[in-house]
Parts: C-alpha cells; sequence; structure tokens
C-alpha cells in the first residue's frame, strides 16, 4: 500500500493500492492550517482502507514547488512515517500528480501542457509537459499573463489543489516505465524567508 502525502497547496493525503486502486482520499483545501490537519488526515485515510501502518509499503511525499510554510509541514510528516516504519520515500514534484490527473480525465490529449499554480506575489509556477511526456522538469515563475499560458503549443492547466492519490499513481506510473524517484529536493517557490542567523529587522513607527 502506498501513503500519498501533498501540502504544497492544501492538504491532500491518499491511499492507493501496488495496483493503482484508490483506497482512501482525504482533502482539505485550507492553506493556513495545514499542521493542524495533516495528522488527522493520515489517521482518517488509514481509517477508510481499512489497513493499519504496518500495511503502507513507500511513502510518497509531493515535494512542490510550494511555500516554505506549506511544504514542510507534509514532507516532514511523509518523512517521519517513513522512517518510524523503516520505509522507502519517494519524493516526487506536485505538478507531476496535475499533469497526471488532467491527462486522466482527457485520454483523447496527448499534446504539451503547461501545469501552473499559485505562487503568490501576483505570479503562477508553471511546470512545461512536452507532448507524451510525463515527468517533470523544472518549474519557472511567471505573470499570469505570460505568453507561455496563451501559446497554441501547449494546454494551459491551471490547478488549486494537488492530488495526492495522482501524485501516488504517477509514481507507479514511474516505476512501472523503470524511471526513477524524483530527486529528495524540496521545490520552493522562493528562499523560505527566515535563513539561520538572520539579524531581524527592527520595525518602527
Amino acid at each position: 500500500m502506498l501513503l500519498a502525502i501533498d501540502t504544497s497547496a492544501g492538504t491532500d493525503v491518499a491511499v492507493v493500492s501496488e495496483g493503482g486502486r484508490v483506497l482512501a482520499q482525504s482533502r482539505t483545501v485550507d492553506t493556513r492550517r495545514h499542521a493542524e490537519i495533516i495528522g488527522p488526515s493520515i489517521s482518517f485515510v488509514l481509517r477508510e482502507a481499512g489497513i493499519g501502518p504496518q500495511h503502507v509499503t513507500q511513502v510518497v511525499s509531493g515535494m512542490g514547488p510550494g511555500s516554505f510554510t506549506g511544504l514542510r509541514v507534509g514532507i516532514a510528516a511523509a518523512r517521519t512515517f517513513a522512517f518510524a516504519r523503516n520505509l522507502p520515500l519517494i519524493p516526487m514534484p506536485s505538478h507531476e500528480a496535475i499533469a497526471h490527473e488532467w491527462r486522466a480525465a482527457h485520454p483523447e490529449h496527448d499534446g504539451a501542457l503547461n501545469v501552473t499554480t499559485d505562487a503568490k506575489r501576483r505570479e503562477l509556477a508553471l511546470t512545461h509537459f512536452a507532448a507524451g511526456e510525463t515527468v517533470a522538469g523544472d518549474f519557472v515563475l511567471v505573470q499570469p499573463d505570460a505568453p507561455e499560458l496563451s501559446s497554441g503549443d501547449a494546454t494551459h492547466v491551471p490547478a488549486t489543489q494537488v492530488s495526492a492519490a495522482h501524485l501516488a499513481l504517477a509514481w507507479l506510473d514511474r516505476e512501472a516505465a523503470g524511471v526513477e524517484a524524483a530527486a529528495d529536493e524540496v521545490l520552493y517557490l522562493r528562499a523560505p524567508d527566515a535563513k539561520p542567523g538572520a539579524v531581524p529587522k527592527r520595525v518602527t513607527g
């Protein structure tokens, strides 16, 4: 059984069988309460799937792009669960789940995709998937009116939520094709604001 966790947008947790069957999922759009929601969400999907922690064989973690605050909650939960059960942790780009879900809903479409999520500060995080490509490359930050989004060469796929179930399914597709997991690197939208040793700014006025 695969336990998949993504907190790059809302909080999304799912249990998926090795055969690709979605057994349970919990989806919360709130982007401010990841820490309060993640534990109960994991307990819920395990209970709904009728399994215990001992039945999980792999943990799939969405690595972003996302904010520092949101991502670290889900990734920490995934790493802690995997470490406690001595399980492999599978890092996956969150945009790969969005592309997988869209293509599953549009099997007739085999063209290029431009997947975007909100990057705050009036920007979008964009990952381009070439025609027939399923593995995510590097993301870039673009303006909402960027010419890439209106290009006829690729379908624009905007998303506000990342499906943990499709994150696991995208990994199963990689595994079946003999493609390794992504690098174990967190895809922050920007460098974290909190830096070790930084001197607090003085507020006046």
